[in-house]
């Protein structure tokens, strides 16, 4: 018993001692959608009370970063009696998008005092020991150059079907227990790995960065360990109007991402198809759509059965081919209209409880 108690001892002061050298960068951009003011206030209470549940306290950490439209001091003050610690606010502006905003909270993280940075969103809701298990790989090697934890919709039957399609990882060639690919609200990176590669601009694409910077990476060599145990729940969007908006952004986003797809992936003889207009990315959305219908029942997602398990499956194709119509749109040049903001700039209302 004192063996045991002694290494959990070990284990604990080994992760208090990564705690205290890792950031924690906190985007709000996608509380954008709402337009309201106090929503958005809400919102940012909320996740903030989440994260002091966390079973590392938010004061263990090196900092905290909160990125923000324009909240007032008072608001800022009460986030921070919620925290129980200092945050440092870094302002945005309207042009400034989801990934951008991410680059600039890095960009105010202390370079001397924090190795590590973590991403999350102001939409999500982490597991109480989603930091403990996002930070702990860094206990056995802290070379590792990042941490992908595990993102979901609710477990209920549409959130088990589209996470087949947003949320699906991909196994690394790299390691064993390594992923190709991450989500830009669950991830820790070790400081110089994010610095030098970090989010890069691409032209009119709404959430596909994050996908093309783990192809980047896994190019380089540089392993993305995936720890599932790291969970959180992504909200669903407000309205269905924004849910159907989304799947449609996806659809476009295909289109950006596809490029890069068949860089890293297709032989010589294919890469035409990254000049295809609509092909390319239909073809991209049809293997997804089988590895989606395979990763049903797997990936630490909740199992279905019976019914539940063909209606999923029938949730899968007809969101798939939501997706399809946008990518196909925006191959033969049609494009969403969304006023004068495109790219990661525009934003959903995600401020509603998960559904």
């Amino acid at each position: 018993m004192e063996t045991i108690s002694g290494i959990a001892l070990e284990k604990n002061t080994a992760l208090n001692n990564v705690a205290s050298q890792t950031a924690l960068v906190l985007e709000t951009n996608n509380l954008r959608g709402g337009e309201n003011y106090e929503q958005v206030v809400s919102s940012l209470k909320r996740v903030t009370g989440l994260l002091t549940q966390q079973s590392i306290p938010m004061t263990a950490l090196a900092q905290i970063v909160i990125t923000h439209d324009g909240l007032d001091e008072s608001s800022r003050g009460v986030l921070e009696d919620i925290a129980g610690r200092h945050i440092d606010f870094v302002l945005i502006d309207s042009s400034t998008g989801y990934y951008h905003a991410k680059n600039a909270g890095f960009a105010a993280t202390n370079p001397e005092r924090c190795k590590w940075v973590v991403f999350a969103d102001a939409d999500c809701v982490p597991a109480p020991t989603w930091l403990t298990e996002l930070l702990s790989p860094f206990i056995d090697d802290n070379t590792l150059g990042a941490v992908a934890g595990r993102t979901s919709y609710a477990s209920n039957l549409a959130g088990t079907a589209l996470t087949t399609l947003d949320f699906m990882y991909f196994p690394s060639p790299l390691a064993e227990g390594a992923t190709r690919n991450f989500y830009a609200n669950n991830v820790v990176f070790r400081r110089d790995v994010f610095a030098e590669y970090h989010y890069q601009d691409l032209d009119s694409v709404y959430r596909a960065h994050c996908q093309v910077l783990g192809l980047q990476l896994q190019s380089q060599g540089i392993t993305l360990h995936y720890a599932a145990k790291a969970h959180t729940v992504h909200r669903f969007p407000d309205s269905l109007s924004d849910i159907l908006k989304l799947r449609w952004l996806r659809g476009q986003d295909t289109c950006g991402l596809t490029p890069f797809l068949v860089q890293s992936y297709m032989p010589a003889g294919l890469q035409w198809l990254s000049r295809s207009g609509p092909i390319g990315p239909l073809c991209a959305l049809i293997a997804r759509l089988g590895f989606s219908m395979r990763a049903l029942n797997n990936q630490d997602q909740p199992a279905v059965s019976g019914l539940r398990w063909i209606a999923a499956i029938f949730l899968i194709i007809c969101f798939s081919a939501l997706d399809m119509s946008g990518a196909l749109m925006r191959g033969l040049g049609l494009r969403l209209p969304r006023g004068k903001d495109g790219g990661d700039v525009q934003a959903l209302s995600y401020h509603g409880p998960s559904k």
